[in-house]
């Protein structure tokens, strides 16, 4: 898991990419249908963690990552659900705004609009809708609590370089 932390795994965490200058990016608050589309992602997962589990409520804290690598490991969406596993994205979002200054609004950039956590006024993105689908999409082992605390780690860093 050591080579995620290059520069594949900062392209997954914040949106960059190899190709030259950045990309502009322009950050929007969530409009109501914005974050109806996140609470209808939430409840998929909600449904497919009681169906399999149990579980009644997700906390979006870090009380659900337990619930969430569970649906990852038993295999509850294969690697052509995108919408599901993306789905799983959003509730791992959800802790990662419980555990660090992030929070949801919509980005624009040159691939469309898309929901992703900024960090704090910053122009550092957390693509957490596709940090766990595109690693079960290429067949990787996937970790919740690495990813959070990689994440932790990676946004520290980034925060002494802005100061």
């Amino acid at each position: 898991m050591t080579a995620l932390l290059t520069t594949g795994f900062l392209g997954v965490l914040f949106g960059q990419s190899n190709r030259g200058a950045a990309p502009q990016h322009k950050f929007t608050e969530l409009s109501r249908e914005d974050s109806a589309r996140l609470e209808r992602q939430r409840a998929v997962v909600l449904a497919a963690a009681k169906q399999r589990n149990g579980t009644a409520v997700l906390t979006r804290t870090k009380r659900d990552l337990p619930i969430l690598q569970n649906l990852i490991d038993e295999k509850a969406f294969n690697k052509s659900q995108t919408y599901e596993l993306q789905s799983l994205g959003v509730a791992f979002g959800d802790v990662l705004v419980s555990e660090l200054p992030l929070r949801w609004v919509m980005v624009t950039d040159e691939y469309g609009t898309d929901p992703t956590l900024r960090f704090k006024e910053t122009t550092i993105q957390i693509n957490a809708l596709t940090m766990v689908s595109k690693r079960i999409e290429r067949d990787e082992p996937v970790s919740v609590q690495w990813l959070l605390d990689k994440t932790r780690e990676q946004l520290e860093v980034n925060e002494k370089k802005l100061r």
